[in-house]
């Protein structure tokens, strides 16, 4: 399990959401004074597939979801206080099937 933080401090919020499959998935991005990003976020029950630019850190908040990076063949459980990475240039199915799934995003370089 990973640390997950409650909250960030001295980071600059953007108001405008991405939104997502109908709004299905929703978050919101934060700055840092160093110019790192990351996005806050929830995902409501359903299958969706995300692609990624740059590698991802998922850190998951609340609930839990499934996850198939693609190229593998078999989906994984994470929940609250789990995380995965994601390939740059790559992709994955995240399924939640109760609840609200929180988490945070990270990019890595």
């Amino acid at each position: 399990m990973s640390e997950i933080q409650e909250q960030f401090i001295g980071v600059t919020a953007v108001t405008k959401a991405n939104i997502y499959f109908d709004g299905k998935v929703v978050s919101h991005g934060i700055v840092f004074p160093d110019g790192s990003k990351k996005t806050l976020g929830l995902i409501f029950p359903g299958k969706y597939h995300f692609g990624t630019q740059q590698a991802e850190r998922m850190q998951i908040v609340a609930g839990e979801c499934a996850v198939k990076l693609d190229g593998e063949s078999f989906s994984k459980t994470y929940a609250a206080g789990n995380a995965f990475e994601v390939s740059a240039k790559s992709g994955f199915d995240i399924e939640v099937t109760t609840g609200i799934c929180e988490y945070i995003c990270s990019f890595l370089s």
